[in-house]
């Protein structure tokens, strides 16, 4: 197969060739890494390479819905045996699991071969993928921008054609924003759809999830299929979905009524180019049905702001300090980068009264977000509030006064629906005049999946992103 042919399938096309014959498995592994040799020197997207284990369990993969697809992992708490979880630190760089995720295992029996682990910032608390141990991971769009974080080593995998999907995760945005910055569709799901056994209950107290970034729609609802659901002893499940998300391809979603917002939640200001790709996608529903109206949720910024930094920074601290008692040591100087070691030490000033008031702070911000959604059945906004910034500017190691702000802007208009639990999707309807894409955000009900996938197609068929290729130049 030639890299023009592989890269002109989706994950689902390149299933169907395997499942009529037209390629093995094994040789479908070997075109992706080849694909990875030639580009990742270009992006850095995938870190832990992992051909030998593909090339072996690819003999064998299940013959599920993605039979033979090469895949990746975000390397950020997603547990493969025998293969390093670093969760881009120095502190992880030598840990090796004995067992895998449940999250995993589903994937591993729906035939995915993952092949290697993608890129993410230390501990994933950064929209953009740097770190010490691995380095900067670029956009394939334009090698001097970020790829956006944390799930950026996934996005820039999936923008440059090493594979058209790739898992990622989402506490803050880290799913929406980079598929806003590499020009990749990203759906964040609700919170409690999925599994996140044997060795948590939730994320960031139920503010992170998994899913993927992929090039269709229909990937993502396939993929979604494959792995929702509670796992055995989930402390709480989302909704269960009527019928499978793959089955909302085509489907008519309906007149909808969609509320516009174009003011960031947390204040942050908003680039121009992003308030005209959220204008410009509201006047295509508009083509397209649906009704559009100009509305805002209104909250307390500065609430959340807090709430959130001690729920991060109180589960960062944990597993920092749960590693050290596995090594047996003391946290040296050059465990951390300058940003995490900040947000450890601060975990340290909250008690477990502030940390218990932050929850009641969340939880409240999901009703609020829940009884504005009575009214409408969607939220647009721009996915970030500035197009792909400059790599550096939101690295760890950057001690400026303009990394707070840059990062603010960022995840102005995701963060939100991390602690309310909706679900939401990136949708890559523009490019600017520098070709770097903006994406464009919509949120639905709790539970409604099927909606964000029934728009989604919709969105997909009425202007078409597949056909466009990054140059990784």
């Amino acid at each position: 197969m030639r890299p023009d042919e592989y890269e002109s399938h989706d994950a689902l096309g390149l299933a169907s060739l395997v499942q009529r014959g037209e390629i093995k498995p094994r040789e479908l592994i070997e075109v992706a890494i080849a694909q990875c040799e030639r580009r990742n020197p270009a992006v850095n997207a995938v870190v832990i390479p992992m051909f030998d284990e593909a090339r072996r369990v690819s003999e064998a993969a299940p013959a599920g819905p993605f039979h033979g697809v090469p895949f990746l992992l975000k390397d950020l708490y997603a547990l493969y045996p025998g293969v390093r979880t670093t969760n881009g630190s120095r502190l992880f760089s030598d840990f090796v699991p004995d067992h895998e995720n449940e999250m995993v295992a589903r994937y591993r029996r729906a035939g995915l071969v993952v092949f290697g682990k993608s890129a993410s910032p230390e501990f994933g608390i950064t929209t953009s993928t740097e770190s010490v141990l691995f380095g900067k991971t670029r956009n394939p769009w334009n090698l001097e921008h970020t790829a956006g974080g944390s799930s950026g080593g996934a996005a820039a995998a999936v923008a440059a054609g090493i594979v058209p999907a790739a898992h990622a995760s989402d506490g803050g945005g880290s799913i929406r924003i980079p598929a806003s910055c590499c020009g990749l569709f990203g759906l964040k799901p609700s919170r409690g759809l999925m599994p996140f056994g044997p060795d948590a209950g939730e994320g960031w107290s139920g503010m992170s999830t998994a899913h993927a970034v992929t090039r269709s729609v229909r990937d993502s609802a396939a993929l979604l299929d494959v792995v929702a659901g509670a796992d055995l002893g989930a402390p709480y499940a989302a909704p269960t979905r009527e019928r499978p998300y793959l089955e909302e391809m085509g489907a008519k979603p309906g007149r909808l009524r969609i509320a516009l917002q174009t003011r960031s939640f947390n204040g942050s200001d908003t680039h121009p180019d992003c308030v005209a790709a959220a204008r410009d996608a509201a006047a295509l529903c508009r083509s397209l049905g649906h009704e559009v109206d100009e509305a805002e949720i209104a909250i307390d910024a500065a609430a959340f702001g807090r709430a959130s930094q001690v729920i991060i920074a109180a589960n960062l601290r944990a597993s920092v300090q749960d590693r050290l008692k596995e090594l047996g040591r003391e946290l040296r100087d050059d465990d951390l980068e300058t940003g995490t070691r900040a947000m450890f030490e601060a975990a340290a000033g909250a008690d477990a009264a502030e940390y218990a008031r932050s929850l009641r702070v969340i939880h409240a911000l999901g009703r609020q977000v829940s009884r504005f959604l009575l009214r409408y059945e969607l939220l647009l906004t721009p996915t970030m509030g500035t197009p792909p910034l400059p790599l550096g500017r939101l690295a760890l190691t950057n001690p400026g006064v303009d990394f707070l702000r840059d990062l603010l802007q960022t995840v102005g208009y995701t963060q939100l629906f991390n602690a309310s639990g909706h679900p939401a999707m990136s949708v890559p309807l523009s490019w600017n005049a520098a070709s770097l894409p903006i994406g464009v955000q919509f949120v639905g009900r709790f539970g409604a999946e099927a909606t964000l996938f029934r728009v989604g197609a919709q969105l997909e068929q009425a202007r078409p992103w597949f056909a466009k290729t990054a140059s990784c130049a």
